[in-house]
């Protein structure tokens, strides 16, 4: 159970009617700076854990 087109525009015209034309861009940014620092902290985790299996395996 997907999204389809229909259903990403509906979501899209909603959004636009919510927030904005000006205001979109920098929730987009804003949405996106977040998903990379989730990102890099979650990449942190699996190296630590990572250099944990080696460490006992040594």
């Amino acid at each position: 159970m997907g999204l389809g087109g229909g259903s990403i525009a509906i979501i899209a015209l909603v959004a636009l009617l919510i927030f904005g034309p000006k205001k979109l861009p920098e929730l987009g940014k804003a949405a996106g700076n977040t998903l990379r620092e989730f990102k890099n902290a979650t990449k942190g985790l699996a190296d630590d854990d990572d250099k944990k299996k080696d460490n006992d395996k040594a």
